[in-house]
């Protein structure tokens, strides 16, 4: 409280000073700026910036007329730089940062350098973050260059393909650039692109230095069809020396690839070869908890999409759940309900990947086993499940900011083991258990009416299903039936109002985990009707295909899963041997 009374103390005591200035009572100094004259408090002046305090209470001043003439700057931007030394506020514009900025910089007010910096980092593009990561260099503001530098890694393939300053580049930037393993690249298509956009934008000159450029590739990692169509035959390359030795080894390292070598031997080679030695992601699947053996487990895996490599991570919660909920927001990890073989859960607890801490937040009003999650604009939803006692048509959203749960008007039929996704504002929750038999039921939820709306049924009846939102669509996955674990898949379009079948998956399964990656839809674990199964596919609409992953560590169903994005310690969650 006593806190609170000096900061409105403080910010009284200069909106007074603010209207003594503008009215020109009481000021003590006058800067002369162009024909501009500017009445201040040299307090005010020289509590903001070192500059003015040497400035104002040297003796040359002292014994002056307390008027002083600056030159270098506008009238303009003087007088947003005394705007702040009043308001601790500016009116930054893109049409005026780059004059303030060096302005506040050269006059040391380091509280609107960081004004500045703040206002150009809400402004990053594709068009511009490369410009803005020189002016932070310029200018000295290292947070601004770093955030301006992840941006450019994140967005590395916009950057490529509309942004002119990339091909202003010289040699070095652009080898700095593309060498990078936090390149935000899922192909290696997507660098040779890059490549030879800059060097057609001035081939006489650029053509020469396509060796070097190609060693910032992972050439490796690219498939022989591309690399001997695209690369190898392209004319900058098969015209240049230089490049002949990369060729011969990428050639003999794809070779390679064909042989029958085991698979952990292989993924050795690759993490310890520089010519196809995978980039850092920037997403981190977490697969959470789940049923493994006869009990369940808080063990946690985590997956690196661009090594195709799971690795366990020494985070684990202090208990077991299967059949929870697992979802992100604000890059914390959240994870609801569920069943630890003896108890039904209500309580939620959410772990935060950058410092490793779990921490218990506000528990649902219901407990909640076999539950469906899912985040929308901000809120986490809970929807049915089962208590230990009834299949609940009940729902509840939580928000995070007052760490509280509330009811939402419930289901209009009751289901357990279901799995819900949002998409374009609306919730989507298909399939499930309702104590008697399985279900082909789906249900749209628009937050705005507060009210659900049935949804034309699935093809097939699917209990244990995975629900994910993919490309302005609805998959739905796998199952039980009530016969049998499934391995086909269909989709919804909110357009057409209708299902429509999807390739079938490779392996049968219920109860495991999903999550879109990379762009594809990843599906991990669960049960197949015999066995828990710890193989993972992932789908890619495209081409209306499934592929094989890397395999989990462990044997798991009733498992959750969720992606955390461009966590700044990711190197903790990925395993590389370099």
């Amino acid at each position: 409280m006593e806190c609170q009374i000096r900061r409105n103390l403080s910010v009284e005591a200069f909106d007074v000073l603010w209207e003594l200035r503008n009215s020109g009572q009481l000021c003590d100094a006058v800067i002369k700026v162009e024909n501009r004259e500017f009445p201040i408090h040299r307090n005010i002046m020289s509590a903001c910036s070192p500059y003015f305090r040497t400035l104002f209470t040297s003796e040359f001043f002292q014994k002056n007329t307390k008027e002083v003439v600056i030159t270098g700057v506008s009238a303009d931007i003087m007088s947003l730089i005394i705007d702040y030394a009043y308001t601790r506020s500016a009116a930054v514009t893109s049409d005026n940062i780059e004059r303030l900025l060096p302005a506040a910089d050269q006059f040391h007010v380091l509280g609107l350098v960081s004004y500045c910096c703040d206002f150009l980092m809400s402004q990053l593009t594709a068009e511009n973050c490369i410009g803005i990561i020189r002016f932070a260099k310029t200018y000295f503001c290292p947070n601004l260059e770093n955030a301006a530098y992840r941006f450019l890694m994140i967005y590395i393939t916009d950057v490529v393909e509309n942004s002119n300053e990339f091909l202003q580049l010289d040699i070095e930037e652009v080898c700095h650039i593309l060498s990078s393993d936090s390149l935000n690249v899922r192909n290696e298509k997507i660098v040779f692109d890059a490549v030879i956009r800059w060097i057609d934008y001035d081939p006489e000159t650029r053509k020469v230095f396509i060796a070097r450029l190609l060693k910032t590739m992972r050439l490796g990692r690219l498939t022989t069809r591309y690399f001997v169509e695209k690369v190898k035959l392209h004319p900058y390359v098969k015209d240049n020396e230089f490049c002949r030795p990369l060729v011969i080894d990428t050639l003999k390292y794809l070779y390679d690839l064909t042989t029958d070598e085991p698979k952990q031997l292989r993924l050795g080679n690759i993490m310890s070869c520089n010519i196809a030695a995978p980039r850092m992601p920037h997403e981190i699947l977490f697969i959470i908890g789940g049923w493994s053996g006869a009990s369940p487990i808080n063990i946690v895996e985590t997956y690196d999409t661009r090594a195709d490599h799971w690795a366990f991570c020494d985070i684990a919660d202090t208990g077991p759940r299967a059949y929870h909920g697992t979802v992100t927001l604000n890059q914390l990890i959240y994870v609801i309900g569920g069943f630890d073989g003896v108890e039904y859960f209500n309580s939620v607890r959410s772990f935060d990947p950058m410092t490793k801490e779990w921490k218990e937040v506000a528990p649902m009003n219901s407990k909640r086993c076999y539950v469906s999650v899912a985040v929308l604009e901000g809120y986490i939803y809970a929807i049915g499940g089962y208590n230990g006692r009834n299949r609940q048509n009940s729902a509840e959203r939580y928000l995070s900011a007052k760490n509280q749960w509330s009811f939402i008007s419930p289901l209009n039929e009751e289901r357990s083991d279901a799995s819900a996704t949002s998409l374009n504002g609306k919730l989507y929750i298909c399939g499930g258990f309702n104590g008697l038999e399985c279900l082909n039921s789906a249900e749209v939820y628009d937050p705005q009416t507060n009210q659900w709306t049935q949804l034309p049924p699935m093809r097939i009846r699917r209990s244990g299903v995975g629900v994910i939102a993919y490309q302005d669509e609805i998959y739905a996955m796998g199952g039980f039936n009530g016969v049998a674990r499934m391995h086909s898949a269909e989709k919804y379009c909110p357009i057409k109002n209708g299902w429509k079948a999807i390739s079938d998956m490779h392996s049968p399964r219920s109860n495991f985990g999903i999550a879109v990656l990379d762009g594809m839809i990843f599906v991990i674990g669960g049960f197949n009707g015999v066995n828990t199964i710890y193989n993972v596919e992932c789908y890619g609409a495209n081409k209306d295909e499934w592929y094989n992953a890397a395999n989990m560590h462990l044997y798991r169903s009733a498992l959750s899963a969720c992606v955390v994005k461009d966590l700044p310690n990711l190197e903790d969650y990925v395993e590389r041997e370099r």
